[in-house]
């Protein structure tokens, strides 16, 4: 059974095991510079089904529908005027 605190995984213990063991010799540039990249990543995936789904809309929108899946509805509405609930993400 997998950690709960990590939820369900598809990767055996012992390949965990090295993962877990690979971040403990990186360094603190080293996490978050993987981080970063991770982040990057799912920015990347989210833009791509916001553009899947809204077609060609401008970089402006895009952000914001990124923003709208991360932060929450009262801040997007008072900062930028936009409410997921009636724009969608």
């Amino acid at each position: 059974m997998s950690d709960p605190r990590s939820g369900p995984s598809d990767t055996s213990p012992e390949i965990e095991a090295m993962q877990i063991e690979g971040y403990r010799r990186m360094t603190g540039e080293q996490r978050i510079a993987r981080v970063l990249d991770m982040n990057r990543t799912v920015d990347a995936l989210a833009a791509a089904g916001i553009r899947e789904r809204h077609g060609d809309i401008s970089d402006r929108e895009l952000r914001i529908r990124i923003a709208a899946l991360r932060y929450p509805r009262e801040l997007l509405i008072a900062s930028v005027g936009w409410d997921p609930e009636v724009e969608g993400y």
